[in-house]
């Protein structure tokens, strides 16, 4: 693409990307207020979920990667003299 296209497209680009905003705009000058108050309760069933989470680490905590056992033999030739 030439260079002058890409220019172009970004800056169409950028132009939509802010439309919305635009669309927004309250024109008509009047106001009007409504407070909506919503009390729920979630209790869960009594179930603390995040101790289940924390559990469920705990059991992948088996599953991480072992580091190799490393054994190092050391040999000695001792030779016994006769006397």
């Amino acid at each position: 693409m030439k260079r002058e296209t890409k220019i172009t497209l970004l800056a169409l680009m950028l132009g939509v990307a802010s439309m919305p905003a635009l669309a927004q705009d309250d024109t008509t000058g009047t106001t009007t207020e409504t407070t909506t108050t919503q009390t729920t309760q979630n209790d869960n069933g009594g179930m603390d979920w995040g101790w289940l989470g924390l559990l469920g680490l705990a059991g992948l905590a088996g599953l991480r990667r072992k580091e190799p056992t490393v054994v190092h033999q050391t040999t000695t030739n001792q030779t016994a003299t006769p006397r």
